[in-house]
């Protein structure tokens, strides 16, 4: 039997396991073990905690925007219906409009992540058909309220058209050409959306100016019924278009010599099962501020002698912006085919489904809805229309054509207040 010699060992650094006696190597060895075990438990844990909290930093927005939905609809209509106090109506207006503009920038966040996981196109057209369902929400509560303002529909998507084909899309143009140069495109899908956009817009917005069955251009019945039923369906057959038959057409074009991998980086993706629930939350408060702000928004028009169609203008920025902020992301990025994704696909949405939701309000509720564009911003938009099927005829865009566009949106604003 061997023997253990003491003399070395200092005093209480032996002690017993199952086999009798155990070196202070090993002592030393497991201490250093269960230290590591310990360090690496404790980075964890931190590194849990940071992702906890920045977790709770992005989504800061959604305690606001609840606890704002909370205030406003726990106080009833006091705080909206502030009328007499100029200060506090412009107050109630800037909290309102503040918390849906973040809202709604969060679910184009959301819907970006969603884009990552699901690809193109599917990802652009997530965020394109949330945004729709924020105007068409927004336009439809705001004429339900404003009793004395039948132009409302037609001025939100005439502002729509305008802010994209002409504010977002030059300004795309513009800062793309300046680092980029020259930007190519998938020519195909662009007139696939041209080609659609074109033809609803004419039929929706102009053409009510010269039938004569009603007239004040405004459509009958009948007319409302075809029209809603012809939009729904041309844009349902765009879809399929999108996303089965020719999806090619709305990939990134392969001159472009980008993927659409490092277009996410900066975003924090987590699984569907967390974006697809807070995508829907931020839709609901978004939904449910809308009810609340279409009250001041008609009350300051009135308030202050606005023109009206600065109604229709708050409303457009409120879901473009978002979609705007993607949009020239992804340009600085060499990435213009999905900006033109997300833009043109705003816009024909917006015909494609806010012009039947306007019209049906309209069946239903029995109001009338003024949809024919006049005055100057007929000749404007027939103009812009022309413009960007000049500008995107080639596969490559520059700094020029997105001065014009720039031009273009410069003259909606004059006519807003200047008409």
């Amino acid at each position: 039997m061997s023997t253990v010699s003491l003399t070395s060992v200092p005093y209480g650094s032996i002690f017993w396991d199952a086999n009798g006696f155990t070196s202070p190597t090993r002592r030393l060895h497991d201490c250093n073990a269960a230290d590591m075990i310990a360090l690496v438990s404790a980075h964890s844990d931190r590194k849990r905690d940071g992702n906890m909290s920045t977790l709770i930093r992005a989504e800061l927005c959604s305690f606001i925007g609840l606890g704002t939905t909370a205030i406003f609809f726990g106080t009833g209509s006091r705080l909206v219906e502030i009328v007499a106090h100029p200060v506090g109506l412009i107050v109630v207006f800037l909290w309102l409009f503040t918390v849906i503009l973040w809202s709604a920038v969060s679910v184009a966040r959301h819907a970006d992540c969603l884009a990552i996981k699901w690809g193109e196109p599917y990802g652009t057209l997530v965020l394109t058909l949330s945004a729709i369902t924020i105007e068409v929400v927004m336009v439809s509560t705001a004429m339900l309220h404003g009793e004395n303002n039948p132009t409302l529909g037609r001025d939100s998507i005439f502002s729509v058209i305008m802010i994209a084909l002409a504010g977002f899309v030059g300004l795309v143009l513009l800062l793309g050409g300046l680092r980029h140069g020259e930007q190519y495109y998938n020519l195909q899908g662009v007139n696939s959306y041209l080609n659609v956009i074109m033809t609803l817009a004419v039929l929706c917005l102009i053409l009510p100016n010269f039938t004569t069955t009603t007239g004040n251009s405004t459509f009958s019945a009948e007319q409302q019924i075809f029209l809603i039923l012809v939009s729904l369906i041309l844009y349902g057959i765009f879809l399929l278009i999108q996303t089965m038959r020719h999806r090619g057409y709305f990939m990134e074009s392969e001159q472009a010599g980008v993927t659409a991998g490092p277009a996410h980086h900066l975003l924090r993706v987590q699984s569907t099962a967390f974006h697809a629930p807070m995508l829907l939350l931020y839709l609901v408060i978004v939904i449910l501020l809308a009810e609340k702000f279409a009250i001041p928004l008609d009350n300051s028009i009135e308030k202050f002698g606005m023109p009206q169609e600065f109604g229709g203008a708050m409303i457009a920025a409120l879901v473009l912006t978002p979609e705007g902020i993607g949009a020239v992301h992804a340009t600085l990025r060499n990435q213009l085919q999905r900006s033109i994704n997300i833009l043109l696909g705003s816009v024909l949405a917006t015909i494609g489904l806010t012009i039947p939701a306007v019209l049906t309000i309209s069946l239903i509720t029995k109001r009338p809805v003024t949809l024919g564009v006049q005055g100057g911003n007929l000749p404007l938009l027939v103009l812009t229309l022309g413009v960007s099927v000049v500008t995107f005829t080639s596969r490559k865009t520059n700094i020029l054509q997105g001065c014009v566009h720039l031009l273009l949106f410069a003259v909606f604003v004059l006519l807003i207040f200047a008409p």
